[in-house]
């Protein structure tokens, strides 16, 4: 996430971010998943509190976000934008990625999208009572009767995911609606730019996992 992105979610509230990515690179475990979700939720020294497997997920969501930052084709994604929609290209970006990932499902993926969404929404409503948040537990209900990781599949999804985190700013929630032209603008680009992206940040993922599991935290 970049700057402006970090400090929204600095707030621990529920926020419609590339969630549907970071459960794909989760979905060996429903304790993974989890971790994969309160990695914007949870405080570093709160870390502890939650099963090893859900740690890890955490760490590697922080991971994933600080690799996706840095990346050139994600730095070359955000100079596509207004410079007056910018500083909310990074939240604009993870909504809309989510939407190309639904769109151009990995083949060879372990699960269907839908299957693995669904298998997500049970794990959360399972474990609500013990290790949500209560900032999430409280946006699980909408979360799953309005299927927002679903809906992603559609333009629509982003558009009301946009206008949903919108609302959650303190201010300039216009130039976060604003962004959204940017992104129709830029479409075939950007969508083309993830799907070059996303393999990598798959591959890094799996490395990260592997030094996790040879040299334990």
């Amino acid at each position: 996430m970049d700057a402006e992105a970090g400090k929204y979610k600095a707030s621990y509230t529920c926020s419609d971010m590339n969630y549907l990515a970071h459960i794909y690179l989760a979905q060996h475990s429903d304790k993974a998943m989890l971790g994969a979700l309160l990695g914007d939720f949870v405080k570093l020294k709160d870390t502890a509190l939650y099963h090893t497997e859900i740690q890890t997920d955490i760490q590697i969501h922080r991971q994933v976000d600080s690799y996706t930052d840095s990346h050139p084709i994600v730095l070359q994604a955000k100079g596509m934008f207004q410079d007056q929609h910018r500083r909310y290209a990074g939240i604009l970006l993870d909504i809309f990625y989510d939407h190309v990932l639904s769109q151009h499902w990995p083949q060879g993926s372990p699960a269907p999208r839908e299957e693995l969404i669904q298998r997500f929404y049970r794990a959360l409503q399972e474990q609500s009572k013990i290790v949500l948040p209560d900032s999430l537990q409280a946006a699980l209900p909408s979360m799953v009767h309005q299927d927002w990781l679903g809906s992603y599949n559609e333009f629509d999804g982003v558009r009301i995911a946009v206008e949903r985190t919108s609302q959650r700013l303190s201010k300039n929630g216009d130039l976060l609606r604003a962004g959204l032209g940017d992104l129709l603008s830029n479409y075939d680009a950007l969508s083309e730019g993830f799907q070059e992206f996303f393999p990598e940040l798959i591959q890094y993922v799996a490395e990260q996992r592997q030094q996790k599991t040879a040299f334990p935290a």
